[in-house]
């Protein structure tokens, strides 16, 4: 299969916290695709960014003169134009596992209304959606190590990010989110060894993770002042 545009270079465009930045970053080092990485501030967003992002987020993959936005989009076009394919050629396995790449930006979601919560009691009431989300894939993982079986895809590149969050959460309290769930389990595992998932985020990412949630003014931030205090 061709590679992307030749020798046309690509810019991922991206923020350093984002973790739909991270699912195109993995499938860029899974493909082994030259990129460079342009973090942007998403809060101070440049003219130059908005032109390239009609919806003002991140990632956005420079193609030569054009531009991409959408992460699921990115890694699609980034699978279809370089090498084997991560996703399966059957129509139906390939939906199944689109339709799955969807379920991880849902549970992106709840983790955003989780970090967010206002009291205590809203917060583990959005651990015990989170924890009924972790349930349904449970029902659906096979024997690993990856999603589909023995074959790396979209899928996982989708979950690594989900996961990278609850290595600081799991540091701020006992959510109940993993006993009796070894399938998700060791898939985390799997995931967080993956050079690719392991290099998708900066060293610095935990520490500013931290300092994102605390300064949130949520029930979560009050544990990241607390830890930091012990």
């Amino acid at each position: 299969m061709t590679p992307a545009a030749g020798n046309t270079p690509l810019v991922l465009v991206s923020h350093v916290l984002c973790p739909y930045v991270q699912r195109a970053a993995i499938v860029l080092a899974e493909k082994g695709v030259p990129f460079e990485r342009r973090d942007v501030d998403l809060a101070r967003k440049p003219e130059w960014f908005l032109r390239l992002s009609p919806l003002g987020k991140t990632p956005v993959l420079q193609v030569g003169g054009a531009a991409i936005f959408e992460s699921a989009v990115i890694c699609e076009y980034l699978d279809e134009t370089n090498g084997a394919p991560m996703l399966p050629a059957a129509p139906l396995a390939r939906a199944r596992q689109r339709a799955w790449v969807e379920f991880a930006s849902q549970v992106l979601n709840g983790i955003a209304a989780f970090y967010g919560a206002a009291d205590e009691a809203a917060l583990q009431q959005r651990a015990r959606e989170l924890r009924a989300r972790f349930e349904q894939l449970e029902l659906v993982l096979g024997d690993g190590p990856w999603f589909a079986g023995e074959r790396f895809g979209l899928v996982d590149a989708a979950f690594a990010p989900v996961f990278r969050y609850f290595d600081v959460f799991d540091a701020l309290g006992d959510f109940g989110f993993w006993p009796g769930l070894p399938k998700v389990q060791a898939w985390r595992q799997a995931l967080a060894a993956r050079p690719s998932v392991a290099q998708a985020a900066a060293p610095a990412y935990p520490a500013l993770l931290r300092d994102f949630l605390r300064r949130r003014g949520s029930a979560l931030s009050g544990r990241v002042e607390a830890a930091a205090a012990a």
